[in-house]
């Protein structure tokens, strides 16, 4: 799947998060997180495990986190792929 506009998806309410993507010649990761110290690794790990799942290879993703639960962040960000795709 190739990111082909800038797009987003979600909110910053607590529980939360807000997923922006744009098109990049690389791909970068980029997580903020009010829970970031306890959870980073496994936020990352969600995040890694959707991008291989949807064969993305390039652009930027930043991740704006507000607590939300792994189903949430799967959800939120195949949502704005879809819409980056233009699927």
């Amino acid at each position: 799947m190739k990111i082909r506009k800038k797009v987003q998806a979600g909110t910053v309410q607590s529980s939360d998060l807000m997923v922006v993507l744009k098109p990049a010649e690389t791909l970068t990761v980029s997580i903020e997180s009010t829970v970031l110290k306890q959870f980073g690794g496994l936020i990352r790990a969600k995040v890694d495990e959707v991008l291989v799942r949807h064969g993305v290879e390039a652009g930027e993703v930043r991740i704006t986190d507000r607590g939300a639960l792994d189903y949430a962040i799967e959800a939120r960000l195949e949502t704005a792929l879809l819409r980056a795709s233009e699927e």
